[in-house]
């Protein structure tokens, strides 16, 4: 093994070589414009062109920054409705690098899909947004000029960022389709990035990221039996050679001339002697495609017998020598890796596993190099410093850290006086001159360490479990995030300070929190079905610490709007309310009674205000559509009366509710359901008032929340936040289905779990549950309300919605049967002057919506007509008894399904209403499907169904109707999908195939 000598002065005179160097990206560009230079001069008439060029590049941000330092505070143009403006929270699997520690100190780290360059100094952020997908991979160059981050998604990306900037310099698009990036490095010159693909089976590719091509230098793919390589690393000697790890097995490759080989030597804890073999994989890097060209296996070498426990394999790095390798185990061993006495000079190095050091009992997490020193970091949060020879130099055990995740040292070399240094722990008790390091653990804590006065600083405590809870001050700056850990914590997102925090026990995993409207209290619930109502400032309670009236997981908490009731839904369908009383001098929490109100999962739960009584009233929202009203008037001790329960839909479910501002006399609740719909209902009788098309952008809207009035602005320029799946949105109200008034942008790309607003507006909070997250989404309603003037004005946006705009078939088809429908009304037939009118009666609405292809049910209609019917009784008292051709297309548009008619629909309703048959497909008894169409859903006749079926198949009207007996010669007795869908409701034959490719899934 060499010395620590050997290996000092190796480094340092790399670190020299390093020194002399000029950026990479840097060198390239002005190669680039210098052998332009050549060309252009010879051609003569490029001169200009080059010119400008060489000024553009010479002006450019990345190619003039020389330091961090030149990164300014964040003062962004404000182009979009949403900004993100902080990301709470941290990827605590990821690794954290130090990038700065002189005058500032700056750390970069991973938060769902976005990367934070976080100056602790000047408490700001700067966020490198680029992925769609969270991010899996990260890495910096040694001078911590180009990070590196990588993502797992369907089109994952590798993007290359100027640190100094905060600019991408280069993108790798969907570079392992196979799955994504499961690990990269760059090389010690930052020349070559190699990634890992997180695919079966994995590939490695090697690219040269500062020139122009697409493809990698070279590549190979990897036997799955060597398990999944979640680790790689450059020869900081050698860029030619690498070495990458998984649990059990580490591989070693050299590459050169676009061939790229690799060998994994076997290692075993077990007595006995242990086998190695070698494979080699060859592929050119013209032939990008070509896998597999070689498979060789070496004979079997005899290695020295490990009597002792191996361990898991953790991380391998290459020793200072470049020969050498070591591994870290799980069991606190390091296995020392060396050549083979008979490789050849000429040949690629071919290693084998020549000792295992047992270097201490705890698993090792951590294993990396700093100047001539060997460090680690192990579970029980303890970093030690070995020479070359693996001798114990130092150690920190002092700080009661968690285990490690990460050692990021600082760039920048200490003195080498040793003054003020604490002393090692070797016989001669040496100054230990040591770099400031930058340490993460797994519980998602960051801390710096000053080596010189061996003092620790922390910089990040976040939470390291799901995070699925948020809520804002209705008063002041600050928003509360709870997670499964039983931690709450209150930050000022104005200062972007922590305010206070609270662990809660022996409950945990906090599933949502609510301020009540006054601000002074804050409800938690739990997992466990516990209940908890802390004082919003202290986070500490002065009564019962905890009430548990349930033992389902507490979904959602709502304050009535005078502090005066507090209501919780939860899994197991139930309400559960509680009032606030005085008990002597003391307010506590009373429970006041508990109503399994629902037969499926309840969606919404909110508190509103009686117009009549000034009372408050409490509704609640489940996926059996219905919305039922809480009598809490005549409610008594220990018993929750229902005052009512409607059907608000009939095949979407509602997924969220919210009270609608009053824009206009008429009071509404608005609902959004599953088939991207948005509903207004009269908050009395809650007829279903108008129907919306609402945001669309892949998911349908899951939470919403009304912005309060700018006090400043218009007091009927009103705005709503939600959010679907993966994206938060902003909407203008009043909704009206015009698209361009809506913008949505991804937030947490895993799920987001919960949305809350600031009070005064400004911003939008979002959780991610499982990526332990919450970002500050910054609301720029300026840049909305433009965005909107350019989707056009009056009817122009929904024009465009229409298959073909104006200028379609769709339109001219509309026009000729609202034409029709005026002729047909004042009889065709007649040699009377005609009366020109713009409008139709409202009950030709119906046959024009069926003509146009859109079959409504009969509540639908019913919503459709009260739409018009009342959409002017509040301010005149009068019904509106027609209709013109603008508001029949709006109608058409919000009420027309969003996604048309869906084959899998279909398919899905076979499969439940039938029987499988003997190939798997599923059919309807025919005798049954008839009784279904009358009994079921909206009430039919006989003579509605004969009706229909004359109808779709056909016959003639003159004819009779079809009666039983006609019917059984036309329909077969088992109707499989395929027949229903072709025969009967005469779709094209695409639905047969359709039906005959997804017949397996029936």
């Amino acid at each position: 093994m060499s010395t620590a000598n050997e290996t000092s002065d190796k480094t340092d005179a790399e670190t020299e070589g390093a020194r002399e160097q000029k950026s990479t990206v840097d060198n390239h560009m002005k190669k680039e414009l210098d052998d332009e230079d050549e060309g252009v001069r010879e051609a003569g008439k490029e001169g200009s062109e080059l010119s400008s060029l060489r000024e553009n590049v010479e002006d450019s941000q990345v190619y003039t920054a020389t330091s961090l330092s030149v990164i300014p505070k964040e003062t962004r143009t404000k182009t979009h409705p949403l900004l993100l403006d902080w990301a709470y929270g941290i990827n605590q699997t990821l690794p954290v690098f130090s990038l700065q520690d002189e005058d500032k100190l700056v750390i970069l780290y991973i938060c769902a899909h976005v990367a934070v360059m976080f100056d602790h100094t000047s408490n700001a952020q700067h966020l490198l947004q680029g992925h769609c997908s969270p991010i899996t991979c990260l890495c910096a160059s040694e001078d911590r000029r180009w990070l590196v981050t990588a993502d797992m998604g369907r089109e994952s990306l590798v993007i290359i960022w100027d640190a100094y900037t905060g600019i991408p310099v280069r993108t790798l698009f969907d570079c392992h389709p196979e799955g994504g990036v499961s690990a990269l490095a760059l090389s010690k010159d930052s020349k070559y990035l190699v990634t890992v693909g997180a695919g079966a089976v994995q590939r490695v590719c090697i690219w040269d990221w500062t020139d122009e091509s697409d493809s990698p230098q070279c590549q190979v793919d990897l036997s799955p039996k060597y398990g999944c390589q979640n680790q790689i690393l450059f020869n900081p000697s050698d860029s030619t050679q690498l070495v990458s790890n998984s649990s059990t097995q580490v591989l070693f490759y050299n590459w050169e001339r676009g061939h790229l080989e690799y060998s994994a030597p076997e290692i075993t804890d077990k007595v006995g002697r242990t086998t190695f073999h070698q494979v080699k994989f060859v592929c050119a890097a013209v032939k990008v495609s070509s896998l597999l060209l070689a498979l060789t296996f070496g004979k079997s070498v005899p290695i020295q017998t490990f009597n002792m426990v191996l361990g898991t394999l953790s991380q391998s790095i290459f020793h200072y020598d470049s020969v050498q390798a070591l591994t870290a185990t799980s069991a606190g061993n390091i296995v020392l890796w060396d050549k083979q006495t008979e490789s050849v000079s000429c040949q690629p190095i071919v290693r084998k596993a020549v000792k295992l050091v047992p270097l201490q009992k705890e698993a090792i997490t951590v294993l990396t190099l700093i100047d001539s020193f060997v460090v680690t970091g192990d579970v029980n949060g303890h970093i030690k410093f070995y020479d070359g020879n693996l001798k114990l130099i130092n150690l920190y055990n002092e700080f009661s850290l968690d285990p490690i995740r990460s050692i990021s040292f600082s760039k920048e070399k200490p003195s080498t006086s040793g003054l003020g240094y604490p002393k090692d722990c070797t016989l001669d008790a040496k100054p230990f001159v040591m770099r400031n390091v930058v340490l993460s653990t797994t519980c998602a804590t960051v801390v710096h360490l000053n080596a010189q006065r061996n003092v620790l600083q922390t910089l990040l405590k976040e939470h390291a479990e799901p995070l699925e809870a948020v809520a804002c001050h209705p008063k002041q700056p600050l928003v509360a995030m709870g997670s499964h850990s039983g931690t709450i914590k209150v930050w000022d997102y104005e200062r972007k300070e922590a305010v206070c925090s609270r662990v809660f026990r022996p409950h945990k995993q906090i599933q949502c929190i609510t301020y009540d409207p006054q601000g002074f209290y804050l409800a938690v619930g739990f997992a466990s079905g516990a209940l908890q109502i802390v004082d919003a400032c202290t986070l500490q309670s002065d009564g019962k610490e905890c009430l548990q009236y349930s033992q389902d997981s507490i979904t959602h908490l709502t304050f009535s709007q005078d502090s005066c009731y507090l209501a919780a839904a939860d899994t197991g369908k139930s309400v559960t309310l509680l009032q606030r009383c005085k008990e002597g001098t003391q307010e506590i929490w009373k429970y006041q009674g508990r109503h399994h109100s629902h037969y499926k999962p309840i969606q919404d739960l909110l508190f509103g205000v009686d117009l009549d009584s000034n009372q408050p009233r409490l509704l609640s929202l489940g996926m059996d559509r219905r919305l039922v009203e809480f009598d809490l008037q005549n409610s008594g001790e220990n018993e929750l009366l229902i005052l009512s329960s409607d059907r608000i839909e009939q095949s979407a479910v509602p997924t969220c509710m919210v009270w609608y501002p009053p824009l206009t006399p008429e009071n509404f609740l608005l609902t959004a359901s599953n088939l991207y719909k948005m509903k207004l209902f009269n908050a009395t009788s809650k007829m279903c008032r108008k129907t919306l098309f609402g945001p669309s952008y892949g998911s349908p809207v899951k939470k919403m929340a009304i912005l309060p009035a700018s006090k400043a602005g218009d007091p009927n320029s009103r705005y709503m936040a939600y959010i679907t799946q993966d994206k938060v949105g902003i909407q203008i109200l009043p909704l009206d289905g015009n698209p361009h008034k809506s913008f949505a942008m991804i937030c947490h790309s895993t799920g987001v779990s919960t949305l809350a607003c600031s009070y005064d507006g400004r911003y939008a909070f979002t959780t991610g549950g499982q990526d332990c997250t919450v970002f500050s989404w910054e609301l720029n309603l300026s840049s909305l309300e433009a965005s909107a003037a350019l989707g056009g004005k009056d009817m122009l946006p929904f024009y465009n919605l229409l298959e073909g705009g104006r200028d379609g078939q769709l339109f001219r088809e509309m026009e000729e049967y609202f034409y029709y429908c005026q002729l047909q009304n004042q009889d065709l037939n007649t040699m009377e002057t005609r009366l020109v009118s713009t409008h139709i009666p409202l009950a030709d609405v119906p046959f024009l919506m069926r003509a146009l292809g859109f079959y409504p049910t009969e509540q639908e209609l019913e919503d459709m007509q009260n739409e018009v019917k009342f959409s002017r009784y509040a301010e005149t008292r009068n019904y509106v008894t027609d209709i013109d051709l603008e508001e029949f297309i709006k109608l058409y548009i919000n009420h027309r399904p969003a996604s048309g008619i869906s084959r899998q629909e279909l398919c899905n309703a076979f499969q439940v209403l039938g029987k499988a048959d003997e190939e798997g497909r599923y059919t309807i008894d025919r005798d049954e499907l008839l009784e279904l169409l009358q009994a079921r859903g909206e009430h039919m006749t006989e003579d509605d169904l004969a009706e229909c079926f004359t109808t779709l198949l056909g016959f003639s009207a003159e004819g009779s109707s079809c009666t039983e007996s006609l019917l059984e010669s036309v329909l077969p007795p088992k109707i499989t999908m395929g027949t229903f869908a072709t025969d009967v409701l005469g779709f094209s034959a695409a639905t047969q195939e359709f039906y005959q490719e997804h017949s397996h899934d029936l």
